[in-house]
């Protein structure tokens, strides 16, 4: 059992204005050698709405729905707010918690699944804010494990997918969901050898790594649990409707493998296949931020729109009342040491690990950094 002082929310982090577009995507790129006008040509995504990133409004609702969960529950633990590339920071936050006297934190990144980026990179943050501030030693910071397969991110995209598909229903009369509409699952894509990387290399994921494995055994149980059931006879019969697994917000050169098929090029397709409609579900993501706003709202509505498609996007789990209490359940964990048999996991891959395996997520061209709530690699 550990006793903790806060809970830090840690984001990604985005610009409020447009003065601070630009620098924010320096901090993001920083040390990859972007150049600026391929930085400007990201900026325009963020200009498209006034320069603000809808991320921090986000992270302080999530933030303001933990402490109402907590409260409801009598728990005294406060919730501290830091982002790895934008105000608040990291650093900032965490010398407040312990000028306050919070010296051990238990994280919550926002980010689900295994890679990187979407954790060992929030794991290197943590150690560098501690180096940066000279706390080390003094505050410690554990990190929740990855949520992928907990009930609490799972429900609402079942909640989501169910509604979407019950759209699409009414909104093209006659169609036929198993051989005229298609779920595609939408996540960020990432480079191959990042991949590859991701999870530990024992478990033997494939090519893909934990990271795709993952986005995969959950869409089975989204769809599982979302599938509409009509009645044949004496027995009810689910219908088997077909889905797929994209990816989007692709950002390297053209010269590095990244994850595939892009999910613009796949719905351009959908018309030789007799696709009518599709369900779109942003699966690798907790709130509807910018690659959510433009990448799904208005470059992918954009090419459903010139293919004939019909397109709905479900909701991410935001502020979901089941994702908020899983994620303090997820905390309560770590609290009581709960075993890992009791432990909520809606997929053979889960619980995911309190303490991340060595060699975990490997990013081979930056190499190894230090990072906490990890094993050494």
């Amino acid at each position: 059992m550990t006793e903790y002082d806060a809970i830090l929310l840690a984001g990604f982090g985005g610009p409020e204005g447009q003065d601070d577009v630009i620098p924010f995507l320096r901090n993001v790129t920083r040390g990859r050698g972007i150049p600026e006008e391929r930085l400007e040509e990201v900026a325009h995504h963020y200009r498209h709405f006034g320069g603000v990133s809808p991320i921090n409004n986000q992270n302080r609702a999530l933030k303001a729905a933990l402490e109402a969960e907590l409260s409801f529950r009598g728990i005294d633990l406060p919730v501290l707010w830091g982002n790895r590339n934008w105000d608040p920071y990291l650093a900032d936050t965490i010398r407040e918690a312990h000028a306050a006297g919070h010296n051990r934190l238990i994280a919550i990144a926002t980010s689900a699944y295994s890679s990187y980026s979407s954790c060992r990179q929030y794991r290197e943050d943590f150690a560098q804010a501690l180096a940066d501030t000279g706390l080390e030693g003094e505050v410690h910071i554990d990190k929740v494990r990855q949520f992928f397969d907990h009930p609490g991110f799972v429900l609402p995209f079942i909640e989501g997918v169910t509604q979407g598909l019950a759209d699409v229903t009414t909104s093209v009369p006659g169609i036929d969901l198993a051989t005229e509409a298609l779920v595609l699952f939408a996540t960020h894509s990432i480079p191959s050898e990042d991949a590859a990387k991701s999870g530990p290399a024992e478990r033997g994921f494939g090519a893909g790594g934990a990271y795709e494995a993952q986005h995969l055994a959950v869409a089975e149980v989204v769809m599982a649990a979302a599938t509409p059931v009509v009645e044949s006879g004496e027995t009810p019969t689910p219908v088997d409707i077909p889905w797929q697994l994209v990816y989007q917000s692709r950002s390297g050169p053209p010269s590095m493998p990244w994850l595939e098929p892009d999910i613009n090029d796949v719905i351009a397709e959908l018309p030789a296949r007799g696709i009518r409609a599709v369900v779109i579900v942003p699966l690798g993501f907790v709130s509807d931020h910018m690659e959510v706003l433009w990448d799904l709202d208005t470059e992918a509505m954009e090419t459903a729109a010139e293919n004939g498609v019909h397109a709905v996007r479900v909701p991410t789990p935001g502020t979901n009342p089941a994702y908020v209490s899983g994620l303090v359940d997820l905390v309560m964990e770590r609290v009581g040491d709960v075993p890992v048999e009791e432990r909520p996991a809606l997929t053979e891959l889960g619980p995911w690990y309190d303490i991340c395996r060595p060699g975990c997520c490997e990013n081979v061209r930056l190499g190894f950094k230090p990072a906490l709530a990890g094993m050494a690699p």
